[in-house]
């Protein structure tokens, strides 16, 4: 028995099926590929791109995308402090599942804090959580403006957002960062083989 958080007498109930056996089924390995960034620079276009690639090489994968998962999941969180950081951990857990199931997770959510992120890679063997940023300049990202989200912020509409009067920390020990090109950033589908080169690297694309 065991205690966990606020539950107690808990117990873990192993399968005789297990990480390895699923791994071997699908021939990749389950890990977790964390895309963070400001928004607008790009991460739910790679995470789209990258699983179309992975498709395509017979690799499966699933997305997490940050507003996907408030129409569910987290649909009962605000975009306070403490609910971000509750956001983060539930995604992380839910990810950690499909990496268990050996499916390649790719994650794409701002993920502002630092010790969020690092929270989601405690959960993981080494290796298995593969940080991504993509390290586009705010200027850039408040010019594309997908959503219009920071014109509402500067204009006061919108509180707390991050950029603009909520801090992005940056990753300081990432795997991968993807800066943009003078003005203009790589096209989704190069950085894409950017990530799916690490994973070959890395072995996660084969048993």
């Amino acid at each position: 028995m065991a205690t966990n958080g606020k539950a107690g007498n808990i117990v873990w109930h192993k399968s005789s099926v297990d990480k390895v056996h699923r791994q071997e089924l699908l021939q990749q390995k389950g890990c977790i590929i964390w895309i963070t960034g400001l928004s607008g620079s790009g991460k739910s276009t790679l995470a789209c791109a990258l699983c179309h690639a992975l498709y395509s090489k017979g690799k499966l994968t699933y997305i997490l995308d940050g507003d996907n998962v408030r129409h569910g999941l987290n649909r009962d969180l605000t975009f306070k402090a403490e609910d971000r950081a509750e956001n983060i951990r539930r995604i992380g857990e839910v990810a950690k599942l499909f990496v268990d199931a050996g499916i390649i997770c790719i994650v794409s959510v701002i993920s502002p804090y630092r010790r969020d992120r690092d929270a989601c890679r405690a959960l993981l063997p080494d290796g298995d959580f593969i940080e991504v940023f993509m390290d586009v300049p705010i200027e850039i990202c408040e010019a594309r403006d997908p959503k219009g989200l920071y014109k509402l912020a500067r204009a006061g509409k919108i509180k707390g957002f991050t950029g603009i009067d909520d801090p992005y920390e940056p990753p300081l020990n990432c795997e991968l960062a993807l800066p943009p090109k003078g003005n203009s950033c790589a096209s989704p589908c190069e950085m894409a083989e950017t990530v799916i080169s690490y994973l070959e690297e890395k072995g996660y694309l084969h048993a």
